[in-house]
């Protein structure tokens, strides 16, 4: 990366995520020990060796989960190795010396790795921290107190890394509206609790059963005993879960929080390049990093808001070499996804018409896992398209040399918004009305599937995944890029009017390739759209 400020941005972000984990952490050790297990302790707020070995290795515990989380953690969902694949490609790594034909295999191994991490961390933090928590309050040996409760921490810590994996709690969310991050992470602390709570429970039911596959020399004790020590396991595993979950929450608030990628106002390198900072960083970036997120992010608020309007203006440069480099740089993941939809659903429609010719039934259709995977850089998208709309909009009086005039920006724009959204659309079963032809066209104008047969049986593998989350992130996208042309629409509405009556619409949409679509198709379209009636 070219940029110093790239460059140190994730590191200063994950040494300030640990100062203030460890912070957090020791409060929450201190509050457990002097408000919940101070009845169950001999010397209450006395502080000793023991007491700041417990701190010592309660924090140990809390630094190896958030060392494993933010080697997992990413804004984008990646698809790790199977087990099959994992080990022959590391049978031929072993004993042939030659990296596997799949370019994907190592990224995906490391994800595999990342996640077994994540799990075994999640498990010795959870034995760790409870052995800290408990280990002055109860009566038992040190052996019993290892089997025992540290077994209970240990199986807790793994149920709670379980359930880390399956619900993708690592991933990096975005929020919607940006806060301070003491008020985002304010009102965080209590859904972090509830969520503890109700996992805390799950996990000492689970541990608890788990303890009965142990000798049961160790289980037999007076009932009074036996009762006060299951309750004083119960907060020590609800005090590890819950400092987890707010090591979470930190973990998001602290590295979705918005970055500026500008330089400083008024000075020399301001005023001959104000947007290289922030034009280095999309182009340069890893794909679908954290870093290419933040980057993303700065620029759908500095052209969407008023905050640094003279950033805006600075892409309106007398060039319009910039003003392309951006539109350019917001529409490239847009018709990736286009891209991906499209081939997807022509692999889905190949399988519709090979299970007309037999026995099995239509609703046996599987969408591609491509296109379901590609929904997981919603937020990826949904910057993107705001981006490039507010830019637009804004050049209407913004643009005083005409550059998106000139470059033909506005037809690239609506072109590709329109014909992303017709794929977004037709991935969720939605039927477009067009009177002739009666076809969907891909992007060479081949027919490839009928409204009677395929798009319906589409329509219905699309309807059976109701409820997950490339089902719903596909109704958010259409949402966002409709607000988006909508925007660009009312913006140019009398120009647009103009263009109509005269037949001459068309002439908005651009004469390139499209993504998916045809030319006919998006007029239609676009029409709608200037009669208020795309819904």
């Amino acid at each position: 990366m070219s940029s110093p400020v790239a460059n140190t941005i994730i590191h200063n972000r994950f040494i300030s995520f640990l100062i203030w984990q460890t912070i957090q952490s020791t409060f929450i050790f201190i509050l457990t020990r002097t408000l919940l297990l101070s009845p169950f302790t001999t010397f209450r707020f006395l502080p000793s060796f023991l007491t700041l070995l417990s701190l010592i290795s309660f924090l140990l515990s809390s630094f190896i989960f958030s060392l494993s989380l933010h080697n997992l953690s990413s804004p984008s969902f990646r698809r790790p190795a199977s087990l099959p694949d994992l080990a022959l490609g590391l049978l031929r790594i072993i004993f042939t010396s030659t990296p596997p034909s799949d370019a994907t295999f190592i990224p995906r191994a490391r994800v595999s790795f990342g996640i077994f991490l994540l799990v075994s961390a999640t498990s010795v933090s959870g034995f760790v921290g409870v052995v800290a928590l408990v280990g002055t309050c109860s009566s038992q040996s040190f052996a019993p107190l290892i089997t025992l409760f540290g077994f209970r921490g240990f199986v807790a810590g793994f149920v709670y890394g379980l359930y880390c994996l399956f619900n993708r709690r690592y991933l990096l969310v975005f929020p919607i509206l940006q806060r301070p991050p003491f008020f985002s992470y304010k009102m965080g602390i209590p859904s972090a609790f509830k969520q503890a709570l109700s996992i805390s429970v799950v996990s000492f039911l689970f541990s608890g059963t788990a303890v009965w596959l142990l000798p049961d020399q160790h289980l037999r004790q007076a009932a009074g005993r036996f009762f006060v020590e299951q309750v004083i396991c119960y907060i020590g595993i609800l005090a590890v879960i819950f400092s987890s979950e707010l090591v979470l929450h930190l973990h998001k608030v602290l590295h979705t929080k918005r970055f500026a990628f500008a330089l400083v106002k008024g000075s020399v390198a301001m005023e001959t390049n104000a947007c290289e900072p922030l034009l280095i960083t999309l182009e340069e970036s890893c794909p679908r990093s954290l870093l290419q997120y933040l980057a993303y992010l700065d620029l759908s608020m500095v052209c969407g808001s008023n905050i640094d309007p003279w950033r805006r203006t600075a892409f309106f440069e007398e060039t319009g070499e910039t003003y392309k480099q951006v539109v350019t740089i917001c529409l490239r993941p847009l018709e990736q996804l286009g891209s991906k939809i499209a081939e997807g659903l022509a692999s889905s429609a190949d399988n519709v018409n090979k299970l007309s010719h037999q026995l099995s039934s239509p609703n046996d259709l599987r969408l591609s896992s491509e296109i379901l995977e590609a929904f997981g850089d919603f937020q990826l998208y949904a910057w993107c398209a705001q981006a490039v709309a507010s830019l637009e909009v804004h050049s209407h009086k913004e643009d005083r040399f005409g550059v998106a005039q000139l470059s033909g920006s506005h037809a690239t724009v609506l072109s590709t918004l329109i014909s992303c959204l017709l794929a977004v659309e037709t991935f969720m079963g939605k039927k477009i009305n067009l009177q002739s032809p009666s076809y969907m066209l891909g992007p060479a104008g081949i027919k490839w599937v009928t409204n009677s047969t395929a798009r319906r049986e589409i329509a219905t593998a699309m309807n059976k995944k109701r409820g997950s989350p490339a089902h719903l992130k596909s109704y958010a996208l259409a949402d966002v890029l409709k607000t988006s042309i909508y925007s660009i629409v009312l913006e140019f509405h009398d120009e647009m009017l103009s263009s109509a009556k005269l037949g001459l619409l068309e002439d908005w949409l651009s004469n390139g390739q499209l993504v998916y679509g045809s030319r006919e198709l998006l007029v239609k379209k676009l029409q709608f759209f200037l009669n208020f009636q795309a819904s």
